[in-house]
């Protein structure tokens, strides 16, 4: 055939995918091959050729390119990749023996590739090595000769054989990806919402699962007694255990109603303010909450409790999901006079984030624009945006265009702290305590800050030219004292804002450079006046220097094209761009957003998704177990108003739901369903750290219900708390607790997360870092989580106040141990946990009494090393939360009998019975 000739057809076919691009062919999973493309039919080709087109130049482009040919004057080991020539040319080593055709075990291209070569295994990490298929294709490609078809060829080649579904993307950074194929299965979650039929008179959770299970012909697991259903209910709701006399009369009614009965006990429990409170906690690990900025100063975010209790009374009220998304993303832009809009926009400060002296501003810059875009992607899309960053994805059809469309809606977003009047719902305790604190705190700097200044003056000496770095007649750490105390004074005169009406939030406008950030910082009268547009464009390598093709604000294209999605023009310039985005995230044809809520909310009931990975909708996330239930309930949720409340009914009023945690044939279960995704059972969790500490405080009276507000202190192992803490220019101040047990014994979600300073007993249990957006709770079983129950402060302090609050009921021993069972485990003692409870009650009580405890003066000698000489220096702290703290119950406080009883009541919180919800 004539070069010209198949130039020509080669073009014709090109054309002819295009076209089949934007048909509704491209969405089926064999597309029909091109009706007039006769030298498709005409052309033959060898397998090696296919091998080739199909598989391994795919593979060398992913897997060897960046080292061996992506830059020809930085070749790796002299080893060329590019074409054929060059690969059999070799290398500084094996030379021509690293590729030998038609014999793959004699080839080092093989050997290294099947990492069998000592000292040369490719690619050198080991998580990127090949899969077996790979090696497999290679080691196939070269045995076959290892042909190596021109460009037009193995398009031709694809064409003709390649698997799976084309994608109508915006324009890829290369043709080889932008006409890529992907396996159908990959690409459920950018298509519409499946139409699924239920019986009217089926619940359809019960039908849909039960049809699983009937294909896989294992029956259900039984239901659930009454106790372990109220306890599962009163976690699941609200975080918290159930109270005595609501669980006793959930189970009377049960008796006679069960359905009845669970749907009164969730409608109450869901009226609880604590409703609120729970997946408030769940949703703000999504967004990675935290009262400090994070960095090398980790400044305080003094006014970030009000996005979080905001995020309380959305869940509290029941704010329709698609509300709560706008209002997260673009409230100001919605309506700038409504004060919860604008507290609302701290969803798009949540992420760690600094600008300091040291920092290029165009660096910080760019980095909140690749976190929000990421994080948005994940929170409300279900897709990892930043591996689009640098390179279009290599798994999901998002090219790198559409992540710079993406982070244009945000180019014109600018920070502010703006004044936003409390609302009447805010809860202002505790101002004047917070305030008195921080006041107390500046004086005490400023006091020794004048007293180091006066005998400063009076030692300095001139430093001469050749004198070593601090000889100038001052102690090591007089300098760095001075340093300090400005700083700590500069850091909390910052938390005065908390108590400020004032909101951490957002504006619409150019950009402002600034130099350093360290205040509020405040928006400018006129946001289009000052400062200039970000560029718009996609940046080469993410280099916030290296901007190449410019873009226009935008979303995801294959949701678009896959999804059915009715387009929706974004605007540019000076335009709304955050509101355009959270339209077209709310939009109910967009096929992602309520399949991702509804997953979440699921795999917050159930400890795992209906889709495995609910930030991770793409090809390396777990693929949907029962994607018709998870299609049915998306739909059922945006038909029914966006309610989370609503799903939450429907979730819990299911058999499903109310399963037993064992069955009565394991063997099949390990058999038939060894991973548990068939809810043949209901799996049991540990409870998440916040859930144990809260439900300790419970337990033992001590929890303060009291419902938003600033943040409280709790105390903190005093080895942490104590230790220096290095912040840029010297040591923060120690973490001092609040002074009263009931500011300190608040739900957890009100404690203040400092990001520098973790709570061990929290990272114990799992906490999540609040600098990643966390899509599900991990749960490992390590020694320090029983370490930690049967021997810290924490824990003993809760059994202590548990043990005090039984003893004043003056019951019966028995009837006190009953009690004890009730309150932490929803159920009554059998009579032989009676009697041990008893025996292990009496051996305690007959320990020898407790030492006093030593009384934490309110002065700390504190020894840390000195930046500018690098020697030790010595410095005292006033610490005046301990002028008058008042401590929890301790041993000493208490009788004999009680301190008795205690060591019954931490049993009970030692024992998984307590710690896992079955």
């Amino acid at each position: 055939m004539p070069p010209f000739l198949r130039c020509v057809l080669a073009a014709c076919a090109a054309l002819i995918a295009f076209n089949r691009i934007h048909s509704a062919a491209a969405q089926q999973a064999s597309p029909e091959p091109a009706e007039n493309v006769t030298q498709e039919s005409e052309t033959t080709f060898s397998e090696g050729e296919k091998l080739f087109a199909l598989h391994v130049q795919p593979l060398i482009s992913e897997k060897c390119l960046a080292c061996h040919g992506a830059d020809q004057d930085a070749i790796e080991g002299g080893f060329d990749l590019r074409n054929r020539e060059s690969m059999l040319a070799g290398g500084d080593n094996f030379e021509d023996k690293v590729l030998v055709p038609g014999n793959a075990g004699a080839s080092a291209l093989y050997r290294t590739a099947k990492r069998s070569e000592e000292g040369y295994e490719m690619p050198p990490k080991e998580a990127e090595a090949l899969s077996q298929e790979q090696y497999w294709h290679l080691r196939d490609w070269i045995n076959a000769g290892a042909p190596w078809p021109d460009e037009q060829r193995s398009t031709l080649i694809r064409q003709q054989f390649d698997q799976g579904i084309v994608v109508d993307t915006s324009k890829a950074l290369s043709d080889d990806w932008q006409f890529r194929r992907y396996e159908a299965q990959n690409l459920w979650a950018y298509r519409p919402l499946q139409k699924v039929s239920v019986p009217n008179n089926a619940h359809p959770i019960d039908y849909l699962i039960d049809q699983s299970l009937k294909q896989a012909e294992l029956p259900a697991a039984g239901q659930a007694s009454a106790t372990t259903i109220a306890r599962r209910l009163s976690f699941g709701l609200t975080g918290l255990p159930p109270q005595v006399e609501a669980a006793d009369a959930f189970v009377q009614q049960y008796r006679n109603d069960p359905g009845q009965a669970i749907n009164d006990y969730a409608q109450q429990l869901m009226a609880s303010p604590h409703y609120g409170e729970h997946f408030a906690q769940r949703w703000l690990d999504v967004v990675r909450y935290a009262d400090t900025a994070g960095f090398a100063n980790d400044y305080s975010r003094p006014n970030a409790w009000r996005y979080r209790d905001y995020v309380i009374r959305a869940f509290q009220n029941d704010v329709p999901f698609n509300t709560f998304v706008q209002q997260q993303l673009a409230g100001d832009e919605l309506d700038d006079r409504n004060g919860e809009n604008l507290i609302a926009t701290g969803f798009l400060r949540m992420g760690p984030w600094e600008q300091t002296s040291m920092s290029v501003f165009k660096e910080t810059r760019q980095q909140w624009l690749d976190d929000i875009t990421d994080t948005v992607g994940q929170a409300f899309l279900g897709h990892a945006l930043q591996c689009a960053k640098c390179h279009d994805h290599k798994f999901d059809p998002v090219p790198t265009r559409d992540y710079y469309r993406m982070m244009a809606v945000f180019s014109t977003t600018q920070f502010a702290e703006r004044d936003v009047a409390f609302l009447s719902a805010e809860n202002q305790a505790n101002f004047a305590n917070s305030d008195n604190w921080v006041n107390e705190k500046i004086q005490a700097y400023q006091q020794q800050s004048k007293e180091l200044n006066q005998q400063v003056s009076q030692k300095r000496e001139q430093e001469t030219g050749d004198a070593k770095v601090g000889d100038n007649g001052l102690a090591p750490g007089d300098e760095a004292s001075l340093a300090r105390m400005n700083k700590n004074m500069q850091r909390h005169r910052l938390e005065l804002d908390r108590t400020k009406p004032i909101a951490l939030t957002v504006y619409t406008g150019k950009t402002i450079q600034y130099r350093n950030v360290s205040t509020r910082l405040l928006m400018p009268a006129n946001p289009w006046n000052k400062g200039q547009f970000d560029t718009d464009a996609i940046l080469a390598g993410g280099n916030i220097y290296s901007p190449t093709d410019p873009v226009t604000p935008g979303a995801l294209s294959a949701a678009e094209s896959l999804g059915n999605m009715n387009h929706q023009p974004f605007p540019a310039s000076r335009g709304k761009r955050r509101l355009a985005l959270a339209r077209w995230i709310t939009s109910p044809d967009n096929p992602l957003t309520a399949r991702v809520i509804v997953n979440r909310v699921w795999s917050w009931h159930f400890g795992s998704g209906l889709a495995g990975n609910p930030n991770n909708f793409g090809a390396t996330g777990a693929a949907p177990t029962h994607g018709p239930l998870l299609d049915y309930l998306a739909r059922w949720f945006m038909d029914n108003d966006w309610s989370v409340r609503k799903l939450n009914q429907l979730i819990v009023s299911s058999r499903v739901y109310r399963r037993n945690s064992t069955h009565p044939h394991p063997e099949l279960v390990a058999q038939r369903d060894s991973q548990n995704k068939l809810y043949a059972v209901f799996q049991p969790r540990r409870l998440t750290a916040e859930e144990i500490r809260d439900a300790m405080l419970a337990c033992s009276g001590e929890l303060n219900r009291q419902v938003g507000g600033i943040p409280c202190r709790p105390d903190l192992n005093l080895e942490v708390a104590f230790q220096p803490r290095q912040i840029m220019g010297g040591t923060a101040s120690v973490y001092e607790p609040d002074p009263l047990p009931s500011q300190r014994n608040r739900r957890t979600i009100y404690a203040e997360k400092i990001r520098g300073l973790r709570d061990p007993f929290m990272e114990t249990f799992n906490q999540p870092g609040p600098d990643k957006s966390c899509e599900l709770r991990e749960t490992s079983i390590i020694a320090p989580q029983a370490l930690t129950l049967l021997n810290s402060e924490e824990v003993l302090q809760r059994a202590i106040a548990m043990a005090d609050q039984l003893i004043q009921r003056q019951a019966t021993p028995k009837e006190t141990i009953r009690q004890a069972f009730e309150i932490c485990l929803g159920r009554q003692p059998d009579e032989a946990e009676t009697m041990l409870c008893l025996q292990h009650w009496r051996q305690h009580a007959a320990l020898p009494a407790p030492p006093e405890p030593t009384a934490i003066a309110d002065q700390l000698q504190r020894t840390v090393m000195a930046e500018k000489t690098g020697q030790p220096y010595s410095f005292v702290e006033h610490m005046p939360a301990y002028k008058n703290y008042q401590a929890d119950l301790q041993p000493a406080d208490i009788s004999a009998t009680t301190r008795g009883l205690a060591a019954v009541c931490l049993v009970l919180f030692n024992s998984n019975e307590f710690l896992y919800l079955d």
